[in-house]
């Protein structure tokens, strides 16, 4: 089916142009509802990223002096053809990836407004004049794009966190050479299929999948690579940061989260639940900012658990495509078969299930049946790890100042989120938390428009809004002297 839809690509985007492996080898894609092979994508390694490279330095000098204004207009005919190819989109993204279609639809929608955002913002990069220390001198400031970018995205939202790196790059006058992971290369290329009929030109957006770990060592390595920006575990994200470091290569890591949900004592408890039900089983629980602790204050702890009973029960487990489906499979067997033994040492540890009655063997199956766990302490290492699976702890907390101890007590820092009625406890909890950003009665807080980020291991740099341009930007000074 997929292979009628004109934007499915399994060859390399390098320079324009369509490229098998130089060594002619493939690697195979599965479908993760069933594990059949959908597709033999192009298996490319340090030459070809060499090949890549080379074309994005060679059409940097051209794109960074195009006119914003033209930067804009290509910008803009690249997302009306991604959301009018919203459904292929979709199918292909479901297919390849497991999420159900609708969430499917979502993120192709999602990764559309960057394009569109970013797009509208490159016409505003603006410089400053600055006044001089004398008559004779004139002060001004200019921005400037940083260069060649490496882009290196997750499987969890292929699509999005894909256009979400091109946007701000292209609209700042960068080029780019991007390596999709390689479970999910077909929403990539399909990404460059469009920005190639729309006339983006040959060399701006390159994109390669293949062997992981010479295309990012090429790309760390390389002098022509002025900027690396890194979606994914906190253990690759530092390793890409320290071999960055030897070119001094401008980086943005967006990595690992250990989000708290906290629910306070006066929280609408339904729109508490409408919240969590968003943020912890959206793709079957596989997002960096989905709640992976949720706290919850003594006094509503019961009365809090059996309302996410009801709301759980309801979620359908199932192929992608399906339409009843909420819960797609996980990314594969190795995602489930680590889901499950961390599911049993929670339970070795002391938590108890508290939904379902019976506990399904998840081995063999890359489909995770939700859970709710309940008596989780913070010492548990569920506490301690991201669990990037359909699983729901429940954590008891006292007070106020219980909750942010808890929520604090992690390495992460990526987003947290809090539900109560009380304005001021609003305040000083959101200022107390060491997270990047914080959702209050909300679950869901991306969007193009607002920076997302993390700070302590939880990555550097910001994605989206007007300040997502600034990390693909140097600021230059001129003194103009002699007047």
């Amino acid at each position: 089916m997929i292979e009628a839809f004109d934007c499915f690509h399994t060859q390399a985007y390098i320079g324009g142009q369509w490229l098998d492996a130089m060594d002619r080898s493939t690697f195979d894609v599965l479908n993760p509802a069933n594990d059949n092979v959908i597709a033999a994508v192009a298996n490319c390694g340090s030459k070809e990223t060499e090949q890549a490279i080379s074309a994005a330095h060679g059409a940097l000098a051209l794109w960074s002096a195009t006119p914003a204004k033209e930067r804009a207009r290509l910008m803009r005919a690249w997302f009306e053809i991604i959301t009018a190819n919203a459904e292929t989109l979709a199918t292909l993204l479901t297919i390849e990836q497991g999420k159900p279609f609708k969430e499917a639809k979502a993120e192709i929608t999602y990764g559309a407004s960057y394009i569109e955002w970013f797009g509208e913002e490159a016409k505003r990069i603006y410089g400053d004049v600055i006044p001089a220390p004398g008559a004779d001198k004139r002060i001004f400031t200019i921005k400037q794009p940083v260069g060649v970018v490496g882009c290196i995205t997750p499987w969890n939202f292929p699509n999005a966190m894909l256009a979400r790196k091109i946007a701000p790059a292209i609209a700042s006058g960068c080029t780019t050479v991007c390596k999709p992971a390689n479970e999910t290369p077909l929403s990539a290329l399909a990404l460059a299929h469009y920005a190639n009929v729309v006339g983006i030109p040959d060399g701006v957006i390159n994109i390669l999948c293949g062997k992981t770990a010479e295309i990012g060592e090429t790309l760390t390595g390389s002098n022509k690579v002025r900027k690396l920006t890194f979606t994914g575990s906190t253990a690759v994200g530092k390793k890409l940061t320290a071999d960055c470091a030897a070119t001094m290569k401008r980086t943005s890591m967006e990595l690992g989260g250990n989000a708290p949900f906290i629910i306070f004592g006066d929280a609408d408890i339904p729109a508490a639940v409408n919240g969590l039900m968003a943020s912890k089983f959206r793709n079957s629980g596989q997002t960096c900012v989905c709640a992976n602790r949720i706290l919850v204050q003594a006094n509503i702890y019961d009365d809090f658990a059996k309302a996410l009973q009801i709301a759980t029960e309801k979620l359908v487990v199932g192929d992608g495509m399906d339409p009843q489906t909420t819960i797609g499979p996980l990314i594969h067997s190795k995602a489930a078969h680590d889901t499950q033994t961390r599911l049993n040492q929670a339970l070795e540890d002391g938590a108890k299930i508290y939904w379902p009655a019976a506990i399904e063997d998840y081995e063999g199956s890359n489909f995770v049946q939700p859970v709710i766990l309940t008596d989780v302490r913070e010492e548990m290492s569920i506490c301690a790890e991201e669990i990037f699976a359909p699983i729901a702890p429940l954590v008891r907390f006292i007070d106020e100042a219980d909750a942010i101890r808890l929520a604090n007590n992690t390495q992460a820092g990526l987003a947290a989120y809090v539900y109560t009625n009380d304005t001021g406890q609003m305040i000083r909890v959101a200022e107390s938390l060491e997270y990047g950003m914080v959702g209050i009665n909300e679950g869901i807080i991306s969007n193009e428009m607002a920076p997302f980020g993390g700070v302590k291991e939880s990555g550097n740099g910001r994605e989206g809004s007007k300040y997502g341009l600034d990390d693909y930007l140097e600021i230059k000074y001129v003194c103009l002297g002699g007047l």
